[in-house]
């Protein structure tokens, strides 16, 4: 049987690649190694691979709370997630007219600009995934 964090970083590497996956696990094994190990074994391992939604909905619910709580940071991957799990930018910009009608426009204004500098930087071309997809 696979432990929660194995599968959260087979979901996590999945949705945002290996590249990003050592990234975000150096970010933390430095300072608080056992963050890292709860973030993955929580978020990625119990979370993501909950099967009632699928995951380009999950991902639209992700940056709409993201972006609305500020937490342009994390936006970052979870832009790029959000395109590999077969969001299209006009979805992921139509839940950011969500968030700018409950959250305001300033929060909808800086998630737009984190989302530009993703794509600017080549963030992975929109899946072919049909959106359908549910966490393996």
């Amino acid at each position: 049987m696979s432990s929660d964090y194995e599968n959260g970083y087979a979901q996590f590497a999945r949705m945002a690649g290996e590249e990003n996956m050592a990234t975000l696990i150096s970010r933390f094994q430095a300072v608080c190694p056992d963050f890292e190990k709860e973030v993955i074994g929580v978020v990625g391992g119990r979370i993501w691979t909950r099967q009632g939604i699928d995951l380009k909905t999950r991902s639209l619910c992700s940056i709409s709370v993201l972006a609305a709580l500020g937490r342009n940071n994390a936006l970052t991957l979870n832009f790029q997630m959000a395109l590999r799990n077969g969001c299209r930018v006009e979805e992921i910009c139509e839940a950011l007219f969500q968030v700018a009608a409950y959250a305001g426009f300033p929060a909808a204004w800086d998630a737009l600009e984190k989302l530009q500098e993703v794509l600017a930087a080549g963030a992975p071309p929109e899946s072919k995934n049909d959106g359908t997809s549910r966490p393996a």
